[in-house]
């Protein structure tokens, strides 16, 4: 693709402009899964308006494919391994590092007002509750002439996946990636994730109109993004693009021409320095992402983004992305992709479908490989001739400099930027005293039945592979297909699938 990436930057004009106001929107759990990202059967006419008026960035990554900790370094500007927010849903919250701020309160300093229009923070750092992050819920609440710096969340697509009664699509008009098995069932619940992103694309619509209804669209920045990845299983929680990759769009009125669109190797958490730089605010600590308009990201070589523990399933992966290339080192190989997690389990119907085929022995080489027990230390992509991430390339010695090289650049990172802790950083590893194999025919069944006797939070769940008896997934999936198969104007709820509710044991929690 060629680059059209030609940006009317004026910096001279800003200081004697009135400062911009930033609107920043985000959607949960999404990939650029668009129509104007060319995603089949899907049909988003507002952002699709709203990229033809900006620029949309092909090749934007966010820094971790899970919400908690990709959204500690959104609101930063920080890798979130070096502010000690990478586990997610850390428990014993600490303050940011000397000197760092919150993005929000940078911009209360200098006199915005901050609001929040939607409930979620997901913060793994101190502060990390609404009213201490934000001064306000809407930018109506600000004064006379002052600019706003406002966020709010759209989180439909966090596998609500609710039915488009408007515009169903059919599972006829979908592509499934070729990682997946290409089942009806498969689809379908494919389809009714763009459904629902089309349900989304709606309420950004109508948030956009308010700009435009009060005389706000020509002074206000809008940023548009995922927080990582889409909700699928070889999608978020991974370091496949299918985690990271995520839609970003950017409208800047009379600053960006419209109708770019850029090739730049962006990250979520150059939205941070951009938008300081357009209000002339200057972090006390340089953040790691960098301003759009800046040098730094048009002759960027490489993305770098991390995952650690989730809730209690233990893993920690990191990867380093080019252009043409990516590594992953999998720095807990020896536990499988499909590890036992609560809310897998109980939210994505194609983990059923998939482990019934695979137990069977029903898949392809390419379907199979995520579901074995182990994972390969390193994965290295050519993802010119594999944009799926399929074939690893890490032995093969044509690749071998290539390897040699993201590896040096990634262990780079790793040492010098983020201060890696390895694993799961002070949570050690995997406790070795479980039995040797799981003693029920699910290992949520075990956990739930120990939760006093294990601290899994610190220890992590074990390792057991598969995590489910091959008629316990079918019974699984049993459950999943009158709701995946759900008429459009259906008011079913998601069903509750056996041993994946979390029993919980009470933790001592900081003080705030």
């Amino acid at each position: 693709m060629k680059l059209l990436f030609f940006l009317l930057f004026l910096p001279s004009l800003l200081s004697s402009a009135e400062r911009p106001n930033i609107l920043w929107i985000t959607i949960e759990d999404w990939s650029p899964d668009l129509s104007c990202y060319g995603t089949k059967g899907i049909y988003t006419p507002h952002v699709d308006k709203l990229a033809s008026q900006g620029i949309r960035y092909e090749t934007a990554f966010t820094t971790s494919p899970v919400c908690s900790t990709s959204r500690s370094a959104m609101m930063t500007g920080f890798h979130q391994n070096y502010i000690g927010a990478h586990q997610h849903r850390t428990d014993d919250k600490k303050p940011l590092p000397h000197g760092i701020k919150p993005i929000p309160h940078l911009f209360a300093e200098a006199g915005y007002h901050t609001s929040l229009m939607s409930w979620k923070t997901d913060c793994n750092f101190l502060p990390d509750q609404k009213d201490e992050l934000f001064q306000g819920t809407d930018w109506k609440q600000r004064k006379d002439g002052q600019p706003f710096f406002a966020r709010i969340t759209f989180g439909g697509t966090h596998r609500l996946w609710n039915r488009d009664p408007e515009r169903p699509i059919s599972t006829k008009d979908v592509e499934i990636p070729p990682y997946y098995a290409d089942t009806e069932f498969i689809r379908r619940d494919w389809a009714n994730g763009l459904e629902q992103m089309q349900l989304v694309d709606r309420q950004v619509g109508e948030i956009l109109k308010r700009l435009d209804d009060e005389g706000l669209a020509n002074n206000t920045i809008v940023f548009f993004i995922g927080d990582h990845g889409r909700c699928h299983i070889r999608g978020k929680q991974f370091l496949y693009d299918g985690g990271i990759r995520i839609p970003m769009i950017m409208r800047y009125p009379d600053k960006v021409q419209p109708g770019q669109v850029s090739t730049s190797l962006v990250s979520s958490i150059d939205i941070c320095a951009t938008i300081l730089e357009a209000a002339e605010i200057n972090a006390p600590v340089p953040l790691h992402g960098k301003s759009l308009f800046s040098d730094d990201v048009k002759n960027r070589q490489y993305i770098f983004a991390a995952r650690d523990k989730m809730d209690d399933t233990h893993d920690a992966m990191r990867t380093i992305r080019s252009r043409d290339h990516k590594l992953i080192l999998n720095l807990m190989p020896e536990r499988a992709y499909c590890q036992f997690s609560h809310y897998k389990e109980s939210a994505y119907p194609a983990l059923a479908e998939m482990n019934i085929l695979h137990l069977e022995g029903k898949l392809n080489k390419a379907q199979s490989l995520f579901m074995a027990s182990s994972k390969p230390e390193i994965e290295l992509f050519d993802l010119k001739k594999d944009p799926h991430e399929i074939n690893n390339l890490a032995a093969d010695p044509a690749y071998a400099e290539v390897k040699k090289t993201l590896l040096a650049e990634l262990n780079k990172w790793r040492m010098e930027v983020i201060k890696d802790q390895g694993l799961v950083g002070e949570f050690g590893g995997a406790n070795t005293t479980f039995p040797e194999k799981c003693p029920t025919s699910t290992v949520g069944e075990w956990v739930n039945a120990n939760i006093k006797n294990y601290d899994f939070f610190h220890v992590g769940l074990p390792a057991w592979y598969p995590t489910r008896s091959l008629e316990e997934w079918k019974k699984a999936r049993a459950l999943w297909q009158p709701w995946v198969f759900r008429p459009v104007d259906s008011k079913m709820e998601r069903p509750v699938i056996s041993h994946t509710k979390k029993n919980k044991k009470k933790k001592k929690r900081a003080k705030k």
